[in-house]
């Protein structure tokens, strides 16, 4: 793809609404697109069939482009000292809420680099872009994707990285900055971590690469959309903004820590990898524990979400997967379409078409 990106996927607003697994739905998805925007599904960790059943009832609500977002991590090796280890240390907090820990960890989401289903869903049901995160898919993957039409994007929080995304011919790319919520998307978590701002990255890479930018992180309102669009971004991406709104899945727990304004923290301990999330007793409990003592993504977040369903049968809601952006004291609950309508405004008329 060229300049044109946003011509070429119809947009009238250059918003993207972030994938967020677990917190996107088709209805949201399918709102953030009818209204001008590029909706997302975060898909990382569905099965190829719930994938398949959520783009296509996306389909059912718009006619126009969405997003399908896939996580491409290194599939992890396990090291089952370091796993039993982390059981153990995690022990106490199980019996505080009266349940067992898991005897042995899982490896519970597979890479879309390792699963063909999950391709084979993509060719099938054809979404206007597929997106990805942690890495890329491998050359023979991209090359049917580029074969059936897919505009392809992927995120990254360096310049090396972003020359990864453009040798590998991507449309363009997610510059997601320190301040985002969610998972860093970077592609080895065993080097050091750039921590430039959603700012630097932006200039650096609009600067740097012939690919059409996207800014991600701590966005959170049109006036933050029009400030990012002079740094050179083509358009910019959001996703602790549509949190609260009424077609997210968060749960309660989450969107009134949300809308109470908590602190983030970047933490290792919910998952294995770096992730801002709205701090709470899991990440506080995880503070300095170091990030060799972590079994790996995905083997920590097994440990994680069933820590999470003990706490929450035993009414605390403190341990879950809280993502947020930097700018959660700046969210608003409302409608996407009405949240939609209300960037564009706050844009000034920083709008396509």
């Amino acid at each position: 793809m060229n300049d044109n990106l946003l011509d070429a996927i119809a947009l009238t607003i250059p918003i993207f609404q972030a994938p967020m697994a677990g917190v996107s739905t088709p209805a949201m998805a399918g709102a953030v697109s009818q209204a001008g925007g590029l909706g997302a599904l975060g898909l990382g960790a569905a099965t190829a069939e719930a994938a398949a059943q959520a783009i296509r009832a996306t389909q059912a609500l718009t006619s126009r482009p969405f997003n399908a977002n896939f996580f491409c991590h290194r599939p992890a090796a396990s090291d089952r000292d370091v796993e039993r280890r982390w059981i153990e240390r995690a022990a106490p907090l199980f019996t505080r809420f009266g349940a067992e820990p898991p005897v042995a960890l899982d490896e519970i989401y597979t890479s879309f680099r390792a699963d063909d289903a999950m391709l084979a869903v993509l060719l099938e049901t054809r979404p206007t872009v597929a997106s990805f995160h942690f890495g890329l898919p491998r050359p023979d993957q991209l090359a049917a994707l580029r074969h059936a039409g897919i505009r392809l994007v992927a995120s990254a929080t360096s310049l090396a990285e972003a020359r990864q995304i453009e040798q590998a011919g991507f449309d363009a790319v997610v510059a997601q900055g320190w301040e985002a919520g969610g998972h860093r998307s970077i592609f080895d978590t065993d080097t050091d971590d750039e921590r430039l701002d959603t700012e630097a990255l932006t200039r650096l890479l609009a600067r740097q690469t012939r690919l059409p930018v996207i800014a991600a992180g701590g966005l959170m309102d049109g006036r933050d959309a029009a400030r990012a669009l002079s740094w050179g971004a083509l358009a910019v991406q959001m996703g602790t903004a549509f949190i609260g709104c009424p077609e997210s899945a968060a749960d309660t727990a989450y969107r009134t820590r949300l809308t109470e304004g908590g602190d983030t923290t970047m933490t290792c301990v919910i998952s294995g990898r770096p992730a801002r999330c709205l701090s709470n007793p899991f990440t506080e409990w995880g503070r300095d524990i170091p990030s060799s003592a972590i079994p790996a993504y995905p083997f920590a977040y097994a440990l994680g979400k069933a820590l999470n369903a003990a706490a929450k049968a035993a009414g605390e809601t403190g341990y879950g997967a809280q993502w947020s952006g930097t700018g959660a004291r700046r969210a608003r609950a409302m409608p996407a379409a009405e949240l939609m309508a209300r960037l564009a405004a706050e844009m000034g008329g920083r709008q396509t078409g």
